[in-house]
């Protein structure tokens, strides 16, 4: 009974073993498995920012997203409906002429050249004014107000007399010469051809004189108020005009060379329809603007039909070099980050590959490639920075990561 008590136990303890042997062997494979299940997170701005738990980034505050670590291809792969909803286009990389510009901001700006001030020839009282508030254009030789003054209505006398003493002694110079002398101060006194004429006629003097506009323009600030008093040389109103417009554009001091007086430079209107002008270079500042380190170019454009107004921004292109044969593509074409710029190839029927490049000169349009590409390649232009998002997120780094020049 002992013996068969024994094997019993022996049994019995072989089977706890069995099982204790299982079980763990059951919770290691568990937890190897849990082990290769657990995810990777990375920010899709920010493929440096790598955590193995769920959360934000935190440079940019973007949820983390999971990626594949262990693809390490620098190729990225896309079908053709892939490919459409990121609007992905390419092109083949050809030579051929390119023009670079600098571009400076500008903006429009009055041309004191065509502002008038009017302003009161005699002293005496504003019996009308004809235009009483800014804003209202003006044509050369409208009338823009009517003036009472005692003083002008002596200087008619004065001729009316001397006409008079020139008519009943026809022979004496000196009699000429005095009603030349009051002709003289007529029209000093801001009086026209044709009234002095209309008093010849009439031979009756008037205390009421109307002035009229010396330029075509719009009122762009009055003086006066009708019915006041004003003296000898009092300004009425100013008067702008539009026909022609300054261009100032500012330019740092290290790129004053790119540019000198009398050059030719073209001038785009920010936010309109309106063609680009061609603008002669007349001023450059000798000094910097104050409370700047800046210095301002100046030249001039016509204004057909007053469209173009003061305060308008524009751009101003300084053409910098001309190239026959240069490598160029869109600016969307190039993605920059803190490693350099890169472009995305295309190295077969959807697969695409990044590649660093160098950058040259540019224009509002182009960059010129120096290095990176060559003739024949066939390079994304639109759809660049999609791919460079897909493979942040794919793959958890930036695709230039590692990439030098």
């Amino acid at each position: 009974m002992n013996k068969k008590s024994s094997i019993i136990f022996i049994f019995i303890a072989v089977l706890l073993t069995m099982g204790v042997f299982s079980s763990c062997k059951s919770k290691e494979e568990k937890h190897v498995s849990i082990t290769e299940k657990k995810l990777t997170y990375t920010c899709p701005m920010h493929p440096q920012i790598i955590s193995e738990e769920p959360g934000t980034c935190p440079v940019c505050g973007m949820d983390l997203v999971v990626f594949d670590k262990t693809n390490v291809s620098d190729d990225l792969t896309l079908n053709e409906s892939q490919r459409a909803l990121a609007n992905v286009t390419t092109d083949t990389i050809k030579e051929g002429s390119f023009s670079s510009v600098k571009q400076l901001n500008g903006r429009l700006v009055v041309n004191p050249e065509q502002t008038e001030f009017v302003s009161s020839r005699v002293a005496g009282r504003l019996e009308n004014l004809f235009v009483k508030e800014t804003g209202v254009p003006v044509r050369k030789g409208q009338t823009l107000y009517t003036i009472y003054s005692e003083q002008l209505a002596a200087l008619q006398q004065e001729y009316l007399i001397a006409l008079a003493q020139v008519a009943a002694f026809p022979d004496d110079n000196k009699f000429r010469q005095l009603a030349d002398g009051a002709r003289q101060k007529l029209l000093l006194y801001g009086q026209t051809e044709g009234q002095l004429q209309q008093l010849r006629n009439k031979k009756q003097t008037s205390p009421f004189i109307s002035y009229a506009s010396p330029v075509d323009g719009v009122v762009a600030e009055m003086f006066v108020t009708e019915g006041q008093y004003v003296g000898e040389g009092s300004a009425i109103m100013r008067v702008e005009g539009y026909s022609n417009i300054w261009v100032e554009a500012d330019i740092y001091p290290a790129e004053a060379s790119l540019v000198k007086k009398g050059d030719r430079v073209n001038v785009n209107i920010t936010g309109s329809n309106l063609e680009p002008q061609s603008m002669r270079v007349e001023f450059i500042a000798p000094a910097l603007q104050t409370g700047s380190q800046l210095l301002t170019i100046r030249g001039s454009i016509s204004n057909p039909g007053n469209q173009l107004k003061a305060g308008m921004q524009v751009l101003v292109e300084i053409p910098v070099s001309n190239t026959s044969n240069a490598i160029t593509l869109p600016v969307d074409a190039i993605i920059r980050d803190q490693h350099g710029a890169h472009v995305w190839k295309e190295i077969s029927a959807g697969k695409f590959e990044p590649a660093m490049v160098e950058t040259g000169a540019d224009n509002f349009n182009r960059v010129e490639i120096v290095k990176g590409v060559n003739v024949g390649d066939v390079v994304v232009t639109s759809g660049a920075y999609l791919l460079y998002s897909e493979f942040v997120l794919k793959k958890g780094k930036d695709p230039m990561a590692g990439h030098n020049h």
